[in-house]
């Protein structure tokens, strides 16, 4: 791909839009339109390197490169077509020199769809703003330590950006700077202009590497960027704006999408969503909760990830729908949780869930995963994901199916 010349692989009812301020590129080297027979009626598509993500979707995270107690069929099998995983925990371990060496994270994991990398940032500034003493921040970056004595490392928009590349990400992520929606207004100020200055800095050594490989038909990588500003709508707006005017594939939602009690930030997170450019995919970083994911989606928002239905599982707290018709997901109390170690379950012969075609729904019975989770079996651990995750898929398959289609930009 020649330098200065790429397309945003976000294709809407009229086909792909371009980012803003560039010009088009050329066919080769870039992600290509979907051709129309086989585009979801009313939804657009995200197109990868590694494969084309119909929006909504919901994308488990794969932390250190594993989706813990499932393997990557396992995630075919659950519907799961894309994974985040973090770049901060890999390039700790088992660091990005293995992984270069094998082939990248792909082939490390034996995964064969999409894979986002996210900037590293939000665990090192998180690990700095509670651990002063680990580290410190500026305009360049972050300097920090994982432990008191430990190695010192450094984490700059470039140094980012090229861990990225490294780990051969299709959506890859600019570093930002994550603040609490409670941080003080000079914080706040200072945590979007830092953004700012690292996304332009995250562009300009992402265009180059890029324009460094003939990344053939499947295109060159994605770029995303983050937008701060806590609950100020005035730095929400400017943020928004400068990053717009830099020119991005897609847009994610920057800071924390739930108060302290655990409420959606509805007005900041509707606010964020109007705010991106038109045509182009809109990432609720960190939105987990299934009200959450719906509330979202109906802002407009098409990428979601978090660790809750797994974590959730491991927790033996089984989520289920409960009503079979689609449209039920727009309502209230449209699901249940299942607490399987309770007694009520312990000669229960059902699947988890009526409504579900996953592994252990199509096999099991709410009692024998009891049981598993009672005798402290593996296995427990496994099913419970398994449902969990399908239960996500068939989330966003649902909302597909019954939100009006996007606008066209």
């Amino acid at each position: 791909m020649r330098a200065g010349t790429r397309r945003t692989g976000y294709h809407g009812a009229r086909g792909p839009k371009p980012v803003p301020g560039l010009r088009r590129g050329t066919a080769e080297g870039v992600p290509q339109p979907v051709p129309e027979a086989d585009a979801a009626p009313g939804w657009s598509r995200l197109v990868t390197r590694h494969g084309v993500l119909d929006l909504p979707a919901y994308l488990p995270d794969a932390t250190r490169g594993v989706v813990r107690t499932v393997d990557t069929a396992d995630l075919a099998a659950c519907g799961v077509r894309a994974v985040v995983i973090s770049t901060y925990h890999l390039m700790l371990t088992p660091g990005v020199r293995v992984l270069r060496a094998v082939g990248g994270v792909h082939r490390f994991m034996g995964w064969d769809g999409p894979v986002v990398t996210d900037s590293g940032g939000f665990q090192v500034l998180s690990l700095i703003r509670e651990n002063p003493g680990l580290g410190g921040l500026s305009r360049d970056g972050a300097v920090f330590r994982t432990e008191a004595g430990g190695r010192r490392r450094i984490l700059t928009p470039e140094k980012s950006i090229q861990l990225q590349f490294q780990l051969g990400g299709d959506v890859m992520m600019c570093l930002d700077d994550c603040t609490r929606p409670e941080e003080p207004a000079a914080e706040q100020r200072a945590s979007v202009e830092r953004t700012i200055a690292w996304a332009r800095r995250c562009r300009a050594v992402f265009d180059r590497l890029a324009s460094e490989r003939d990344w053939g038909p499947g295109g060159r990588p994605l770029l995303f960027a983050v937008i701060q500003g806590g609950d100020d709508a005035a730095l929400r707006r400017a943020c928004a704006g400068a990053l717009a005017e830099i020119g991005f594939d897609g847009y994610g939602l920057g800071g924390w999408p739930v108060d302290e009690r655990g409420r959606l930030l509805a007005e900041t997170l509707q606010l964020t969503a109007d705010l991106m450019p038109a045509g182009h995919p809109r990432f609720a970083l960190g939105v987990g909760k299934p009200e959450n994911v719906v509330a979202c989606a109906r802002m407009g928002y098409d990428l979601f990830d978090c660790t809750l239905p797994t974590r959730d599982a491991r927790h033996r707290r089984i989520y289920n729908f409960r009503s079979a018709e689609p449209a039920s997901v727009l309502e209230d109390g449209f699901y249940e949780y299942l607490h399987i170690l309770d007694d009520v379950y312990l000669s229960d012969g059902r699947p988890l869930s009526a409504h579900c075609g996953c592994p252990c729904c199509r096999r099991y019975s709410r009692a024998y995963l009891h049981h598993l989770f009672a005798v402290g079996d593996p296995l427990a651990l496994r099913l419970a994901t398994l449902h969990n995750l399908t239960f996500y898929t068939d989330l966003l398959a649902r909302l597909r199916a019954v939100l009006p289609p996007r606008a066209s930009a």
